[in-house]
């Protein structure tokens, strides 16, 4: 399916619809979250109660064998009408599967709480949707290694307070952006192994009903509920109220707060190095692409401005958990109901989008060499300045009378920049005799040339590719 009928597929042009049910995050997302989804997932709750209930002696095999028949006959208009009626989604659903499986309806939902089933399936789609993001990241740590392997070496400004510093590397650059991802990786590896179920407890957490419901069948509600999360590859915690603690949903959402905040810094600094002033490096650009609908000259960074735009929206989403985990009072109430409809598939499904975005624009930077070369020539030989005044003061000249020699030339070849002309900061200093009767001219312009002023800044960038690959490559041996 093409991009375009994908979008085709999913918008109902009549009414509002989210922006992430079709223009944005993967199709896969989507229908993870759709309401179909759900619903298909609550039976799928039900099934598996059913199926543990079988052993307990509760639900007989035809029973069983006729809620599996019914299993994905979703009937949404049927559901939605009940629910008009009764204001309880869950309640209609059950209603609607009940008239379907005429034979095992009576035994669905036996002893069962709403958030036994809500929050089971819930956590069940996080857990599957927070494994895609984390596939998605890992493509994008793909990317990127390429990127700063091949620019290792590539010397460039390195700018602070947005003016020009001293120089760093291409690779360098971009492996700052790199090792944020990796940090934001761990987090997310980190929130999912604490992504934990509810469980099958009812109404406040206690197994009560399922004690009661269970005795003289030589089982336990704790195997029933094993019986339930295993169905889900899930895992739950020893205590629980009516619902898992909310305080999980905030550590998701605030750890993809923080991925935004990694992938919001390297697209604003991608349009800040694709701005005039700097022309340094770009976002992909297609041939037939339009820029502006005024100005047909425009190449605007548009990819890496949604990046910024979107990114904004996940610590807004991770406020609103926190106060749902702050007050989900006593053993549940409901204020949390409604705004976790939004905030927790919206914040993946943004996520997603996200990184998507940020995949296309690493792969695809475009470079411009000879503009990074010429800001070097510029702006280069006053990184330089600082060599110069340790190499002078160990010859034995006055510290302070150096810094001040070199600030009044510095100063100079500023004013001549403004000018348009040639940067002419080494001719000043190699004529100047406070500094050269202490250093060699011809070192000075050696010492002034940027490109032996990098540091270590290529091989630690290599250094980081190496451990993207391997960090990588153990996660693919050890399986999710």
């Amino acid at each position: 399916m093409t991009r375009r009928e994908d979008r085709t597929k999913f918008m109902n042009d009549t009414t509002y619809a989210s922006p992430f049910s079709w223009r944005y995050a993967r199709m896969e997302l989507r229908e993870l979250f759709s309401e179909r989804e759900r619903r298909k997932l609550w039976r799928a709750v039900w099934i598996a109660l059913a199926e543990s209930q079988l052993r307990s002696g509760l639900v007989s095999q035809a029973e069983l064998d006729d809620l599996r028949a019914h299993g994905s006959d979703i009937d949404l208009a049927a559901a939605l009408e009940i629910e008009h009626e009764i204001g309880h989604d869950l309640m209609a659903e059950i209603r609607v599967f009940a008239q379907q499986a005429t034979i095992g309806g009576g035994k669905i939902h036996l002893g069962a709480t709403s958030m036994d089933i809500e929050d089971t399936v819930e956590m069940y789609r996080l857990r599957i949707a927070l494994g895609s993001v984390t596939a998605s990241l890992d493509a994008l740590l793909t990317a990127f290694a390429a990127q700063i392997e091949a620019y290792a070496d590539t010397v460039c400004m390195g700018y602070t307070h947005l003016q020009p510093a001293e120089p760093t590397t291409i690779g360098y650059r971009l492996a700052v952006y790199a090792q944020d991802l990796l940090i934001d990786r761990a987090a997310l590896l980190f929130a999912r192994g604490e992504l934990t179920a509810k469980g099958i407890r009812g109404a406040v957490g206690t197994s009560a009903s399922y004690f009661r419901l269970l005795a003289g069948s030589g089982r336990t509600p704790a195997d029933q509920e094993r019986d339930v999360l295993a169905t889900f590859e899930l895992t739950a915690r020893d205590v629980a109220t009516q619902t898992y603690p909310r305080k999980l949903d905030y550590l998701l959402l605030a750890t993809l707060a923080g991925l935004g905040a990694s992938l919001s810094k390297f697209a604003a600094d991608v349009r800040i190095l694709s701005s005039p002033g700097f022309g340094e490096l770009f976002e992909p650009f297609g041939k037939k692409q339009v820029g502006s609908s005024a100005m047909p000259f425009k190449r605007n960074p548009v990819m890496s401005e949604r990046i910024d735009s979107l990114a904004r929206l996940l610590p807004a989403y991770a406020g609103v958990a926190w106060q749902n985990a702050a007050t989900n009072y006593l053993e549940r109430t409901l204020d949390d109901s409604a705004n976790r409809r939004t905030v927790l598939p919206e914040a993946l499904l943004c996520a997603d989008e996200l990184l998507s975005l940020a995949r296309k624009v690493v792969a695809g930077l475009r470079i411009d060499e000879r503009r990074i070369a010429e800001n070097l020539r510029t702006y280069g030989p006053f990184a330089g300045t600082e060599a110069v005044l340790m190499d002078a003061a160990k010859a034995g000249a006055d510290r302070q009378q150096l810094h001040e020699a070199i600030r009044e030339s510095a100063m100079i070849a500023y004013e001549a920049l403004a000018r348009g002309e040639t940067n002419p900061l080494a001719r000043l200093i190699a004529d100047d005799e406070r500094i050269a009767g202490f250093v060699d001219p011809a070192e000075i312009r050696v010492q002034l040339d940027p490109a032996g002023h990098t540091g270590d800044a290529a091989p630690r960038a290599r250094r980081l590719v190496a451990r993207i690959r391997e960090t990588l490559e153990t996660t693919r041996e050890q399986g999710p």
